[in-house]
């Protein structure tokens, strides 16, 4: 059977006409041409991935994850800080253990932050002599917030944007010490975000996010100031009472009735009964008292169960509790207190610039102002001032949150000082072991203390008679069986005494100058929270 030819139309051209056949002739040619030069790279791309491969990783014993340190041996290694990294040091080899901050990697080198609380360094790890390719690779891979060892050269240079500006690390050495998981809650460059700044392209950090996360917003220079200024309350509270010579107390924390009467405690079970957490440790620094040890000084957590969700109120707090004997008037605690106070002021002024200065970016505040001595006023002067500002309170009510505040701006415009006392308080509205006043039936010989017109100190002479004191827990409803020991310690000779509480965290928020209570307490305890 023939078969029939079938003609294969030659190929056409861009113009739509045949190609000839010396046209096809060299397209082919061509393409040929192309097809080899595109085998011929391919190779060559091979052999030098082959040859990367099997080049000898020089620095592999300079970098490694560490296995988990479970003091399995020691190391004579001596470890510096970032805060005392300075010029002075340029040239000298140095060991650190930090945190990666940030990490940037461009082509043979790897910039990163070294990050040691509220201080931070440039480290570089280069391509060199000692510091290979896959190094470099395996900088850039370690995930922000892990801990590393580093050994490296410290060497001059202008980093800006560092706390030390003036070196660099040169890392010869790297070792990941601790991995953080690589999906942050929160980062930390937006948690620190000025408060005054509006940029809509970097999110905002809220404050539940930052309390459902406090683990990392307490790495924050910001939260790390705030706290070691704290810190710093602390210890000059303790440095000038114990000079003023005051003993450190401590006192039970679970009692069998409320301290302060009223509904405002929180009950726990207590085996077969019930007890109630402290509201205070003020029964048991009366008692010390009267066992003769004279002047007094407790810090610890109180409790107090308000359903108040404000910004200076909590439900657990720690307390700056003082009490002192006197000889015949409680001025002479007064003046005492307001001493302690001014030395305090001062003391983390002068102390805590720097810390003042890291809040200060994040939260602008106006310096906090004091007088020395301080600024003493009576209640009904305080009711004068409101009132001639247009603000009328009752002498028989307490002062409420906006009457405060007020009467702390107009404090300031008169006297020039944002800290301040106000005595003589109503004494229907202080608790029944307050001292009445003997000159006038209706007050008491009582105190507070303001900075920036809030409450951060409430005292009071207290009533050393323990008769007077049965008949005043009696007008406040508080059973005297429940603090019969408490009576009875007043029944073998008192002496005259008064002191106050502070709350640490609204002295700390004030003194900065914060909006929320939240900021300056660890882990807070509010009506809402109860974690982490």
């Amino acid at each position: 059977m023939e078969v029939e030819k079938v003609e294969v139309p030659a190929p056409l051209g861009a113009d739509g006409k045949p190609i000839s056949k010396k046209a096809l002739k060299k397209q082919q040619k061509e393409a040929e041409k192309a097809a080899k030069k595109a085998e011929r790279a391919s190779a060559a791309a091979a052999a030098a991935a082959e040859k990367e491969n099997q080049e000898v990783d020089y620095s592999a014993n300079k970098y490694a994850v560490s296995p988990m340190i479970q003091s399995q041996h020691k190391m004579d290694r001596v470890m510096l800080k970032i805060k005392d990294l300075n010029s002075t040091l340029a040239e000298k080899r140095v060991w650190l253990r930090a945190r990666i901050h940030t990490s940037r990697s461009k082509g043979k080198q790897c910039f990163v932050v070294l990050r040691q609380q509220s201080y931070n360094v440039q480290g570089l790890v280069a391509v060199s002599q000692v510091v290979s390719k896959a190094m470099v690779k395996f900088a850039a891979n370690i995930t922000k917030e892990s801990i590393v060892d580093v050994e490296g050269i410290v060497k001059e240079a202008k980093v800006e944007s560092c706390s030390q500006k003036d070196v660099e690390i040169l890392i010869e050495q790297l070792y990941v010490v601790s991995a953080s998981e690589p999906q942050l809650p929160l980062q930390l460059d937006d948690a620190v975000r000025p408060a005054t700044e509006d940029d809509e392209s970097r999110p905002t950090v809220h404050q539940d996010t930052r309390l459902d996360n406090r683990i990392i917003d307490l790495r924050t220079s910001t939260s790390q100031a705030i706290f070691r200024l704290e810190a710093s309350v602390c210890q000059l509270f303790r440095e000038v009472l114990m000079k003023q010579g005051f003993v450190e107390i401590h006192t039970p924390k679970m009692i069998g009735a409320a301290s302060e009467g009223g509904a405002n405690v929180f009950t726990v079970s207590y085996f077969k009964t019930k007890a109630y957490l402290a509201q205070s440790p003020q029964l048991y620094k009366q008692m010390v008292l009267a066992a003769d040890f004279d002047r007094v000084w407790s810090i610890g957590s109180v409790f107090r169960a308000e359903d108040s969700n404000t910004h200076r109120h909590l439900t657990e707090f720690i307390g700056l509790d003082l009490e002192m004997t006197f000889y015949y008037h409680y001025h002479e605690v007064v003046d005492l207190i307001g001493d302690m106070f001014v030395q305090i002021f001062r003391g983390l002024q002068e102390r805590c610039k720097e810390e003042i200065d890291v809040v200060n970016k994040q939260y602008p505040m106006e310096p906090f102002k004091f007088l020395d001595p301080s600024l003493r006023l009576e209640y009904h002067e305080g009711i004068r001032m409101l009132k001639e500002a247009g603000f009328d309170i009752g002498f028989q009510d307490d002062l409420s949150t906006p009457a405060e505040k007020l009467l702390g701006k107009l404090v300031k415009a008169k006297y020039d000082t944002d800290f301040f006392i106000l005595d003589k308080y109503p004494l229907e509205v202080r608790p029944f072991y307050t001292m009445p006043d003997p000159n006038d039936p209706k007050s008491s010989n009582s105190y507070d203390m303001f900075m920036r017109g809030e409450e951060i100190l409430s005292g009071a002479q207290r009533i050393h008679d323990p008769e007077l004191l049965i008949e005043r827990a009696t007008e406040h409803g508080i059973g005297i069986e429940s603090i019969k020991p408490y009576i009875d310690s007043f029944r073998y000779g008192a002496p005259p005494h008064a002191g106050g509480g502070i709350g640490l965290e609204r002295v700390t928020m004030l003194f900065l100058g914060l909006d929320n209570i939240r900021k300056t307490s660890l882990f807070p305890r509010d009506p809402k929270r109860l974690a982490p």
